[in-house]
């Protein structure tokens, strides 16, 4: 069994904006394929170095964070509760995306805050709950280590995540944290690379499901499951 599972947001594989995000981050977790093109004059090399962490977990937005699955649990049945779920999920409209600097990273985040993305992601994040397994201790004293609130602290230890309910925020990671060096062109290419695919709104309209095959690999994307009738 993969040694984890991942709800994400991403667009159809066939969407310019999945092109645009495979050919900056150097992969594509729909094949697995490595994906070369040249980016906005960045050299190829310095690109991929800036990008080895984002790009082991594909291109997504996070709604419910990665996890091993809860003993008596299965893949299957975890498909079978998607299918429903996403059945009776309206879509969500996240409105154009832009270019952010998240604490030393780049990602797009809405140009707009969203309490409908809000409240879909809680309520993504509440109803798989029985499908996650309790945090092993390693990785509950990593996130510890590096720094959280005592509401965040509180998160941690009952999803297993410090960032959701009302600490989550929309983003689709496009870098691991910039050194100082980096921080001046990286921005500029990533606007110059992504704006053609920015002008216009991202409909949330599906999760995905994303698996880590054996610790540390690279996340694949494995299954789709589209949102109901819009709200």
């Amino acid at each position: 069994m993969p040694h984890r599972f991942a709800l994400y947001y991403a667009p159809d594989v066939n969407d310019p904006l999945w092109d645009r995000a495979t050919i900056w981050l150097g992969r594509d977790a729909a094949s697995g394929a490595r994906v070369e093109g040249t980016v906005a004059g960045i050299d190829p090399d310095r690109l991929l170095n800036l990008t080895q962490s984002a790009a082991r977990y594909g291109f997504h937005a996070t709604i419910k964070p990665p996890m091993a699955l809860a003993e008596g649990r299965s893949e299957a049945q975890l498909r079978a509760s998607l299918e429903e779920f996403c059945a009776g999920a309206a879509l969500v409209d996240l409105g154009k995306l832009r270019i952010a600097n998240l604490d030393g990273f780049l990602a797009l985040v809405p140009q707009e805050d969203n309490p409908t993305l809000q409240d879909f992601a809680a309520r993504v994040v509440t109803h798989f709950e029985p499908f996650r397994a309790p945090l092993d201790a390693a990785r509950r004293a990593a996130r510890v280590a590096a720094g959280l609130t005592e509401r965040q602290l509180e998160l941690l230890d009952a999803y297993g995540y410090p960032y959701v309910l009302e600490q989550f925020r929309f983003h689709m990671t496009l870098t691991d944290r910039l050194h100082p060096e980096d921080r001046d062109d990286m921005p500029e290419a990533a606007r110059i690379w992504f704006e053609p695919v920015l002008t216009r709104p991202v409909i949330l309209d599906r999760l995905v499901l994303y698996c880590e095959p054996d610790f540390g690999k690279p996340f694949r994307r494995v299954a789709e499951f589209g949102l109901g009738a819009p709200a």
